[in-house]
């Protein structure tokens, strides 16, 4: 698989007027084939998205040693952020051309460690898609064991233009 390709300035970010002429859907795709650039945030935390369907997304990541607490553990804006995406990523595969969204909040519970280097996959699934909010329910799990590792929620908004 070849590497993603990663937003490292501000001029490689997508363009407003390019966002909005496409759908959310169309928007994930594009990130997912390679034709859009990843946040830069999945470079600083080493995760990259791995699978993208109408009210679903999937990232895939691993926590390094630059990602723990002063306790050794995983940090957890590590559990947060990855969930965030995951959750509000699969609200925008359902957010129409000309709309955006941006998270009202998010909801983490973490049930277990993730040892360091661990591949897991950031599930997120929405379970209402509106006009103006979207819910969406996130899980965390370990790619080789199944484990559950942590859970999320999050409400978003939808905007026009």
């Amino acid at each position: 698989m070849t590497q993603p390709k990663i937003a490292t300035t501000p001029d490689d970010l997508v363009p407003r007027d390019q966002l909005l002429s496409m759908s959310g859907l169309e928007f994930m795709q594009g990130i997912l084939d390679g034709r859009l650039p990843q946040p830069p945030i999945s470079g600083v935390l080493d995760y990259h998205l791995h699978l993208v369907e109408k009210g679903r997304v999937v990232f895939r990541g691993a926590p390094g040693f630059q990602h723990t607490n002063p306790l050794g553990t995983v940090h957890g804006g590590w559990y947060g952020t990855l969930l965030d995406s995951a959750m509000a990523c699969a609200v925008m595969t359902e957010v129409p051309k000309g709309h955006w969204y941006t998270t009202l909040e998010y909801k983490v519970n973490i049930t277990r460690a993730i040892p360091l280097g661990m591949l897991i996959e950031a599930d997120g699934i929405v379970q209402h898609a509106g006009r103006k909010t979207s819910v969406a329910q996130g899980t965390i799990r370990g790619v080789e064991d199944g484990r559950v590792y942590a859970t999320g929620s999050t409400t978003c908004i939808i905007l026009e233009g």
